[in-house]
């Protein structure tokens, strides 16, 4: 255990971006509620995670993080949380086959409901409200009683992370990942994609090695990894009276482990080095992740993986930079210098969505698809210049057909938002935006690879 850290010690630190309750014992019997109810998910499983990431961190896999920017108690139900457990199986599949490297999937799900926001309060027409920070603190509606903290409404988030958990996992082990079915579903979107010919190649050759290991014997019937897969959590770790209540004692390794989530990540508006976030997260044994703004100095970084990984083990960090698409080169490229430069074991993970958000001329929140890949890559060129792995992306997307992000292939434009603009926070990518997402990524992994293998040492034998 790291020096001087309980579950509590958070609280004797600086906290940023909490909610205020007014009912203090009500608060108090929720924490002990939440405390000792069962895990949402269990130490082995989080252990899991990080030997899957340190394959990463080593060079040897990518991260696939992706969900809804804010889940609702509105809108849960079985679909919503099959459709996008469905695309980013999708995704992993056109990644996995162009990089030919292991895809780690990690949904944004079963507990990310809480959401830091710019400022305290909200005001429209004149009256002044609490603002909206997440189901799980409080309601979107503007009114006095919906803005108001309530801590009961963690319990209520527990309950609904635990069935989103019962069908993930059912989704995961009973069938539904069966690699031949995933790729049928992505056969359908090439045939549909208005840049279907552009992806047809690629579908083409997946289903030629999908027929030769059929013929070799190897199908979803005799390796039950083709019709299986492992699929992890994670949320940020902000409403931290929820985290504490839900952080266990490992009976195995006596370890303390954030029963919460598989992986937990701190923000960028969180990451004060001395505040509550860093203390608590630097305490738990689950794989962590950290929000890297432009704003953020190399000596500070520095600072905070020693605090949050001071053993360097591969697989425990990852960094998600979030840059926005013209900042990328100057403010990222210092950042994984510096880091390499101290031999930090890290993954670098790409968050192309925070920091290309804009108004649109109707008023919507959205982000333009051009902008995101245009982060993608220039993330990914960073890295080749400066011969580090590029191992992740990091992205707020959903399998439902909405309209949030304008461009793409479906040309969706600002007249289109309007129609179908369903978040409760931020914009997100919409099923055929982040398969599309999926295909243009693959080609960078293709040029990974191909790096990989014209660098790797040439075997010559003997005469």
């Amino acid at each position: 255990m790291p020096q001087n850290w309980t579950p509590d010690s958070w609280r004797s630190k600086p906290a940023l971006q909490l909610p205020t309750y007014a009912d203090k014992e009500l608060l108090s019997r929720t924490e002990k509620e939440l405390g000792n109810l069962p895990p949402l998910v269990f130490a082995g499983e989080a252990r899991n995670l990080q030997r899957d990431l340190a394959n990463v961190a080593n060079g040897n896999g990518f991260l696939l993080q992706g969900g809804d920017c804010a889940e609702s108690f509105a809108e849960f139900n079985a679909n919503k949380i099959r459709d996008t457990f469905r695309v980013i199986l999708q995704m992993s599949v056109v990644m996995t086959y162009a990089g030919s490297l292991p895809i780690v999937k990690v949904g944004r799900m079963a507990g990310q409901f809480a959401k830091p926001r710019s400022s305290d309060s909200e005001t429209i027409d004149g009256v002044t409200l609490p603002s909206y920070r997440g189901d799980n603190i409080n309601a979107l509606e503007f009114t006095k009683e919906a803005r108001e903290p309530d801590p009961q409404r963690m319990v209520k988030a527990y309950h609904q992370a635990a069935s989103t958990l019962n069908l993930l996992r059912a989704f995961a082990t009973g069938g539904y990942a069966n690699l031949n079915k995933v790729h049928q579903w992505n056969l359908g979107f090439v045939s549909n994609s208005p840049l279907g010919e552009r992806y047809q190649d690629m579908a083409n050759r997946i289903d030629d090695a999908l027929r030769f290991m059929d013929a070799c014997g190897i199908t979803p019937e005799s390796v039950p990894t083709l019709r299986e897969t492992d699929f992890y959590t994670s949320h940020e770790a902000l409403l931290l009276p929820y985290e504490e209540a839900m952080t266990r004692t490992d009976s195995l390794t006596g370890d303390y482990y954030d029963t919460s989530a598989h992986m937990l990540w701190i923000g960028a508006r969180t990451h004060q080095l001395d505040n509550a976030q860093v203390e608590y997260l630097r305490g738990i044994k689950n794989p962590i992740g950290l929000k890297c703004s432009p704003a953020l100095e190399t000596d500070e970084l520095l600072r905070l993986i020693d605090t949050l990984n001071p053993e360097n083990i591969p697989g425990r960090l990852t960094l998600i930079a979030r840059m926005g698409h013209n900042q990328v080169e100057e403010n990222l490229t210092p950042l994984v210098r510096a880091v390499k430069s101290e031999g930090k074991s890290v993954i670098w993970s790409c968050d192309p969505m925070h920091g290309n958000t804009i108004t649109s001329a109707s008023g919507y929140k959205t982000r333009p698809f051009d902008n995101i890949m245009t982060e993608v890559r220039e993330f990914f060129a960073v890295h080749r210049t400066e011969g580090t792995h590029p191992g992740g992306v990091h992205i707020e997307m959903t399998g439902q057909d909405v309209t949030e992000c304008i461009g793409g292939a479906e040309a969706i434009d600002d007249g289109d938002l309007s129609s179908r603009y369903h978040t409760h926070c931020d914009p997100r990518l919409n099923a055929n935006q982040a398969l599309e997402m999926a295909f243009l990524i693959s080609d960078e992994l293709k040029k990974l690879r191909i790096d990989k293998e014209a660098n790797a040492p040439k075997v010559i034998a003997a005469e």
